[in-house]
């Protein structure tokens, strides 16, 4: 049978690219998508209900006319703590000098500001540091009232209306999700889209409670963006269905040579649970403005591809970049030719996490020792969830992994899973079907010709969510 026209990238970790006002247009959407975009991250801090609702049509628009299943990934804003007005609207702060936040709305001057959170005040302590505009300015809490802090000025420079405030000592009685998150929520979940981006989660519970909402019908991605929650990094992976190192917020919060250790952290961990695990934030940022990165951002994105992830991330730089098209194109050479070299799978191999000890784990494991052994084309999977395939992905096999499903919505999932060529098929209800509808697949995606060698595996009874217990190999006729 004769090979169709596939859009099939030739790497396996994948690409989300945020959308912006650089990046809306149907014509942008599908050359970022063409370019290497995978997923496609919408932004909720920015944009009305209406224009992501657009730019959702235009995405699904877009993925009907490429025959690929494309990601939607919906982040959604959470707390954001940010200091009142000044009269003059900034004013320049001096180290050793004594500053005051409260809750007076009154605008401020060089004395005093608004601290419009009382959860702050009821949290903090004599020590306590709180960072001003991304870490600009740093003041250390010296006194603590009912109703305001007194503070000293480690760090002085310029402060401007409603700049935020990062507090990375103490964990704030704050929820993960206000109600504009809820309403987001609401919105994105009855829009059909794959993934939820969890900002400010601190503990266990913010997870828990996220997921609640979301009820199964969509992935809960959490972003690893706060001291609190490396802290909780294990239970935190054990709740959450995909995680996001955010380096931005982690940068602010903790010492910058503490994020690369926390990135490979977070990295390795949830590739032992099998969870997607995507790298983010400045990854080529000098690209918002110039039409190539530094050598410094392409040694960071193979960086993170060294690391296993399943998906680097694209923000600004595509959102409200000059050159959104470009900073894809080149994420997408980079990436490539990393896997190209052979210390990648070296040190790739070498880093496989040990088999799960259940029957699908092992299954899993055999099936890419088997692929390896007999240097089979594909790895094909059927699943009903996407279970089976996230469980082959998180070993890492050296060939691609077809991910088979009845359901659109596990397609599309898919698209964030390392490795992972994902297609909607028919049911199937037989072991004999699901060889022939593994090897039809192989042949017209243009994994494998004729004589060559595929591994299907499957959980049977076909169609139970969970079980990966079946293991055949089968030769394209």
């Amino acid at each position: 049978m004769p090979s169709r026209i596939s859009l099939r990238r030739r790497r396996r970790t994948k690409i989300i690219a945020t959308l912006g006002p650089s990046s809306s247009s149907a014509e942008m959407i599908e050359r970022l998508h063409r370019a290497g975009a995978d997923v496609f991250r919408l932004n909720f801090s920015h944009g009305t209900h209406a224009d992501h609702a657009e730019r959702i049509a235009i995405i699904r628009a877009v993925e009907a006319k490429v025959g690929r299943p494309i990601g939607i990934l919906a982040d959604v804003q959470g707390p954001k703590l940010r200091v009142g007005r000044f009269q003059a609207g900034r004013v320049q702060l001096q180290p050793g000098q004594a500053f005051r936040l409260d809750l007076s709305p009154t605008p401020g001057d060089v004395r005093r500001v608004q601290l419009p959170h009382p959860e702050i005040i009821q949290a903090a302590k004599i020590g306590t540091t709180l960072l001003l505009d991304d870490g600009k300015l740093r003041l250390r809490v010296t006194h603590v009232r009912e109703n305001h802090l007194e503070t000293e000025v480690l760090v002085g420079g310029p402060l401007s209306d409603r700049k935020g405030v990062n507090v990375p000592d103490v964990a704030l009685p704050i929820p993960a999700l206000t109600q504009k998150d809820r309403e987001d929520l609401a919105f994105v979940l009855d829009q059909g889209i794959e993934y939820v981006g969890l900002s400010f989660v601190q503990r266990p519970e913010d997870v828990a409670e996220a997921k609640a909402i979301a009820g199964g019908r969509a992935l809960i991605m959490v972003k690893m963006e706060k001291p609190q929650a490396v802290e909780n990094l294990d239970a935190i992976l054990a709740l959450t269905d995909c995680v996001m190192v955010a380096r931005g917020d982690l940068g602010v919060e903790l010492p910058p040579e503490e994020v690369p250790l926390i990135q490979k952290r977070i990295v390795r961990a949830a590739r032992a649970l099998g969870k997607p695990v995507v790298v983010a934030t400045q990854m080529l940022e000098s690209m918002i403005a110039a039409p190539a990165p530094t050598r410094a951002e392409a040694s960071d994105v193979a960086t993170a591809v060294f690391d296993g992830a399943d998906a680097v991330m694209l923000s600004a730089e595509t959102a409200a970049g000059q050159y959104p098209y470009e900073a894809v194109n080149m994420m997408d050479r980079i990436v490539a030719r990393v896997e190209q070299d052979p210390g990648w799978r070296a040190l790739t191999d070498a880093e496989r996490p040990a088999p799960e000890a259940t029957s699908a784990g092992a299954i899993s494991a055999a099936s890419v020792q088997v692929a390896h052994t007999i240097r089979a084309q594909v790895i094909a999977t059927f699943t009903s969830t996407g279970s089976t395939t996230f469980r082959v992905a998180r070993d890492r096999p050296d060939c691609p992994i077809l991910g088979l499903t009845p359901s659109e919505a596990t397609a599309r999932r898919l698209a964030v899973v390392w490795g992972v060529h994902s297609l909607v098929v028919s049911e199937i209800h037989s072991m004999s079907e699901m060889v022939t509808r593994a090897l039809r697949a192989a042949q017209q995606e243009g994994f494998a010709t004729q004589g060559q060698e595929i591994v299907v595996t499957a959980g049977v009874p076909f169609g139970t969510p969970g079980t990966t217990n079946s293991l055949r190999v089968a030769a394209v006729k």
